[in-house]
């Protein structure tokens, strides 16, 4: 279990995080963690979730962002409105790509284009390859553009509870080694700034 003094922002993203999520896992466990609540969960609207963001930090400085999927990306818009004011690190799992056409997209298209102006703080983007809701190497995109880390998990899905992401305690890894990051403390990567942490493709 990750150790820190830290406050922790958990940010979902559409529909909100289910009981079983790893998301509302790590609200339970962890003393310092928070959810960021939004008013409408099944009809996100960036302004709406912006505020509500904008309103947690204010409440806890200095906090770890934790977002999933689309909180990703309203991450990566509060980042653009405010720079770093109040926020320590940012650990951005699953980014749903809010540039998808189609039906698919219609719900996101109010977080569209994404931005990827590099992220004035420290941050680690987690990607899977077979993730529905964005493509490996538009993952790898924003991760470059965010100047994130990238870890490459695999084929994890979504990494959610759908795709057998409950507590996930590969996650917790990842979240120490992002408040490491933040305290300092690098960790080794390979030379290429990857490091491999699922199975082999």
């Amino acid at each position: 279990m990750p150790r820190s003094d830290l406050p922790i922002l958990i940010i979902p993203g559409l529909d909100n995080s289910g009981p079983d999520h790893w998301q509302t896992h790590w609200e339970r466990i962890l003393p310092t963690a928070e959810r960021v609540e939004q008013i409408d969960w099944a009809l996100p609207t960036l302004g709406d979730w912006v505020a509500a963001l904008v309103e947690a930090v204010r409440r806890r400085p200095g906090a770890v962002l934790v977002g999933h999927s689309l909180g990703c990306a309203l991450i990566a818009h509060l980042a653009q409105l405010r720079g770093a004011r109040g926020i320590a690190g940012a650990l951005l799992v699953a980014p749903a790509n809010v540039n998808r056409e189609g039906p698919a997209g219609r719900l996101l298209s109010g977080f569209s284009p994404m931005p990827i102006e590099t992220l004035p703080f420290p941050s680690l983007v987690v990607a899977s390859r077979n993730d529905p809701y964005v493509e490996f190497d538009e993952a790898e995109r924003f991760a470059d553009g965010w100047g994130a880390r990238l870890a490459d998990v695999g084929y994890s899905g979504h990494i959610n509870v759908a795709s057998g992401h409950g507590p996930w305690p590969q996650g917790e890894h990842l979240l120490d080694e992002l408040l490491a990051d933040i305290e300092g403390e690098r960790t080794p990567r390979r030379a290429d700034g990857f490091y491999w942490l699922g199975p082999a493709p």
